[in-house]
């Protein structure tokens, strides 16, 4: 009976040992858990199950470079890695590389962008302005509903949580097609600003759009340059300018000018000058030059970029046509000599009235008294009648006024 008993507990124990599906070897599993992408802030995350020697996340975009870094982690064990400039919204493969027990594991995960393709915002861009304020644009996509609504987050730091846009700006269609920003706090020159541009629709899924970190001091459009004066020394024109007030404490060596200086006459006496920030904001312009009417005007950019300021208020310089230096020299020399001659003329009359007073003129002798006291001319006519063409003698009549 005994014997049958052991007989029938190995039959058991063969067959439960026969049925059991194998188990593999621990070593032979990944170590990698709960692998998960935050498309927002780009981060990838994880957990190890054992400990791992050595480890490497990567990121592999379809226009971007591959990106490998040394993970981080938190104080509850979560590692992870932040692939802040690259772009998710055209899909991305990432990857996990650990090496455990001398064995090399790698986990991948596959993102994918959901929406309707062409239908997501695009030609999106940003500036700021006026020192505090800053605006937003974008476009709808090629094949975006009509009903589509776009929105867009924004955020200063990984560590702050989105902000949907204050103040959208509506295209003639009602379309939300930008921003603007009316307070953008106080500046840090280490700015950087985050942005995601998604939609909804009811007749269709709208993929999302974001982008590397804009950094804040080198998207602000500038005004323009203030406190125009030119004087003018009679062999140069001296322009002067005052830099901009900007919202970021830099060097003006990143400042970028053009000068314009256009006379009068057309187009083709336009003369434009670029100058750098790290010179005088002086421009000298030989009075030679400027002869005839001109007028000046300058704008400035940040040197590495081409987003200009508006012109400044045109300044007008120079002498007119008729008004050149030569013209100007020979009325000072006309009136040079004539206020001598002038003078001289004066002086002349006053000494010559003066001299009349002491020495009157000699009374000359009447004409009535010389003809009377003048003799008879006697003239002899032959046979007592005169001459041929000798007029008769007239009879003269003598007035006499009486008192």
């Amino acid at each position: 009976m005994a014997t049958t008993l052991d007989l029938v507990s190995f039959l058991v124990l063969l067959s439960s040992v026969c049925c059991r599906e194998p188990q593999p070897a621990q070593e032979n599993v990944s170590p990698i858990i709960n692998m998960q992408l935050d498309s927002r802030k780009k981060m990838l995350s994880w957990n190890y199950i054992r400990n791992v020697s050595e480890q490497e996340c990567a990121i592999y975009t379809p226009l971007g470079s591959p990106t490998l870094q040394p993970p981080q982690v938190t104080e509850d064990d979560t590692h992870y890695c932040i692939f802040r400039n690259h772009v998710l919204h055209r899909g991305a493969n990432l990857t996990v590389n650990v090496t455990c027990d001398g064995n090399v594991f790698q986990e991948l995960l596959v993102f994918a962008n959901p929406g309707m393709e062409g239908s997501g915002a695009m030609n999106f861009s940003c500036f700021i302005y006026n020192v505090r304020f800053m605006n937003c644009s974008w476009a709808p996509g090629s094949r975006a509903p009509a009903d589509v609504c776009y929105r867009l987050f924004w955020w200063a730091s990984l560590h702050e949580d989105e902000v949907e846009c204050p103040h959208y700006i509506m295209n003639n269609e009602g379309m939300r097609v930008g921003c603007h920003f009316d307070q953008l706090g106080e500046p840090q020159n280490m700015d950087n600003y985050f942005f995601l541009v998604n939609g909804t629709s009811r007749t269709a899924a709208i993929p999302f759009l974001d982008f590397v970190p804009f950094q804040a001091y080198k998207i602000e459009k500038y005004d323009p340059p203030t406190n125009i004066t030119i004087t003018y020394n009679r062999s140069h024109h001296i322009i002067k300018w005052d830099n901009p007030e900007i919202r970021y404490d830099l060097s003006s060596y990143v400042l970028y000018y053009e000068l314009d200086i256009q006379r009068a006459g057309g187009s083709s006496n336009t003369k434009h000058v670029f100058q750098r920030g790290q010179d005088p904001n002086v421009y000298l312009m030989p009075s030679s030059a400027a002869r005839v009417e001109s007028t000046f005007r300058a704008r400035v950019r940040y040197v590495y970029n081409d987003l200009w300021s508006e012109w400044s208020p045109t300044v007008l310089f120079g002498l007119p046509e008729e008004r050149e230096p030569r013209g100007a020299l020979f009325d000072v020399v006309v009136w040079a000599t004539a206020v001598p001659a002038l003078l001289l003329m004066c002086l002349c009359k006053r000494r010559f009235y003066r001299s009349h007073k002491l020495f009157p003129p000699i009374p000359q002798v009447k004409k009535e008294i010389t003809g009377a006291l003048m003799p008879t001319l006697e003239v002899a006519w032959d046979d007592g009648h005169p001459p041929p063409g000798s007029q008769e003698p007239e009879e003269v009549l003598m007035v006499e006024e009486t008192w």
